[in-house]
């Protein structure tokens, strides 16, 4: 999805792409929700205002609720998920079978369950411990994390999107009190083997 928090280092690697010294030979691809191209255009405007054609170095190309796409040997398939911007959960799979299922930043829905059923990885976004006075619909708390990777079936919780205000440790708690496989916080630069 389009949030800051999300894309604002696309503007960057636009700059780096279009004035490099040794020029990139094809154009990249960004796949995004429908409004992709004019959201990044306006924020990596050079003067404020204007919106910057960066269709020189990247094609965009809008994700399609439940359609596949073809990545490389990947299989990516997006589902809509619950947030105040269009915002896409992702179904990853290699050609071996291995899936990895992203939340994105979603609030509790059945297409999120949906997508992620059967995953050998869930990686999903647990912003809030479960406290009444939380914003609802917005993000999950780490028992909602913990009971949509139940529902699923899912293999292994990786627990991602938890700000500093919230205590990491709380919302892992909450996400193994509801679901009985191995649940983890991710950290930057970590990698996961979900190979079969």
């Amino acid at each position: 999805h389009l949030h800051a928090d999300h894309c604002l280092d696309l503007p960057g690697l636009f700059v780096w792409r279009r004035y490099h010294p040794t020029p990139a030979t094809e154009r990249g691809i960004i796949y995004g929700p429908s409004d992709t191209w004019t959201r990044l255009a306006a924020a990596s405007s050079p003067l404020g205002g204007d919106l910057d054609d960066f269709t020189d170095i990247f094609e965009v190309r809008q994700w399609v609720d439940g359609e596949p796409v073809r990545l490389g040997g990947l299989t990516v398939q997006p589902r809509l998920v619950m947030h105040p911007t269009e915002s896409f959960g992702m179904r990853i799979a290699e050609p071996s079978g291995a899936t990895l299922v992203y939340s994105g930043d979603t609030g509790v829905c059945e297409s999120l369950a949906e997508l992620a059923r059967g995953a050998d990885v869930f990686l999903c976004e647990a912003s809030w411990t479960d406290s009444p006075d939380r914003p609802k619909h917005l993000h999950l708390s780490g028992t909602e994390a913990g009971r949509i990777a139940k529902k699923a079936g899912v293999g292994e919780l990786l627990l991602t999107h938890i700000p500093p205000w919230t205590c990491r440790e709380d919302v892992i708690a909450e996400a193994k009190a509801e679901f009985d496989g191995p649940v983890h916080a991710v950290v930057p630069g970590e990698t996961i083997d979900i190979a079969r």
